[in-house]
C-alpha cells in the first residue's frame, strides 16, 4: 500500500509473473492486430489495451514485429496440432477426414478471429511472416501425408499431392464459409466438405488390398 492525498491508501498494481504478463500482452496485441491489421496497429494501443506502460511492453517484446511473430507462432502451431490430432485420434479414415475438416472450420470460426493473422495478414510480404504462413500449409500437409503413406503405401510424392488436396479443400471451404456469413450451419458445412473429400480419398486402396472406404459411409 502507498500513501495518497487525504491520507487514503491506494493499492499498487499487481506484479504478474513473467509468463502471465506475456500471455496478457499477447492477448491484447491479438485484439488490436485483428481489429486494425499490422500496419495500423500501434504499440501505444496495445499497451493501453493491456493496461500497462509502453516500457513494460518493450521489456517483453523489443518491437511490434516481434510481438506479431510471437502471435503467429502460437496460432500456426495450433492449427497444425489440430490437423495432426485429427489424424491420430482415430484409426478410421472416414473419421480422420471429418476431424481434419472440423479442425479448419473450428480455427476459422473461433471467436478470437486469430485466423486473420495467419490467412489474411497484411504483412505477407515480410519474409519472416511468409515463412510462418508457409509452415502452416506444409505442417498440415505433412500430418496428412504421413497417414496416407502408412495406410495406402503410396510413394511420398503421391501421398503429399493427395494431402495437399485435402488440406487445400478443407481450408478454402472453411474460409469461404466464414466470408459468406456462415449461411450453411457449421455442422452441415463440415459434413458436406468431408463428404466431397472422402469420395476421392476412399477410392485409394489400403495396404492389404481393401479400399479406404466407400463414399456412402460418410455422413
Amino acid at each position: 500500500m502507498t500513501a495518497a492525498s487525504g491520507g487514503q491508501q491506494t493499492a499498487r498494481p499487481t506484479r504478474l509473473p513473467r509468463s502471465a504478463r506475456r500471455k496478457q500482452l499477447l492477448a491484447a496485441a491479438q485484439q488490436i492486430f485483428v481489429a486494425h491489421g499490422y500496419h495500423a496497429a500501434a504499440m501505444d494501443d496495445i499497451a493501453e489495451r493491456a493496461g500497462v506502460s509502453k516500457p513494460v511492453l518493450y521489456q517483453h517484446f523489443p518491437g511490434k514485429l516481434e510481438l506479431y511473430l510471437a502471435l503467429l507462432d502460437t496460432h500456426c502451431d495450433a492449427i497444425i496440432a489440430k490437423v495432426r490430432g485429427a489424424m491420430l485420434a482415430s484409426p478410421d479414415n472416414k473419421d480422420r477426414v471429418k476431424g481434419a475438416v472440423r479442425a479448419y472450420f473450428d480455427f476459422m470460426d473461433h471467436e478470437s478471429e486469430a485466423f486473420r493473422l495467419v490467412f489474411e495478414s497484411d504483412l505477407r510480404n515480410d519474409p519472416q511472416v511468409r515463412q510462418r504462413v508457409e509452415r502452416v500449409e506444409q505442417g498440415c500437409i505433412a500430418a496428412v501425408t504421413d497417414t496416407i503413406i502408412s495406410d495406402t503405401g503410396l510413394r511420398p510424392d503421391q501421398a503429399e499431392l493427395l494431402a495437399s488436396g485435402l488440406a487445400g479443400a478443407a481450408g478454402q471451404a472453411a474460409q469461404f464459409w466464414l466470408a459468406n456469413g456462415r449461411r450453411t450451419p457449421k455442422a452441415e458445412a463440415e459434413a458436406l466438405v468431408a463428404a466431397l473429400i472422402w469420395r476421392g480419398i476412399a477410392s485409394f486402396p489400403l495396404q492389404g488390398g481393401s479400399t479406404a472406404g466407400t463414399a456412402a459411409e460418410i455422413g
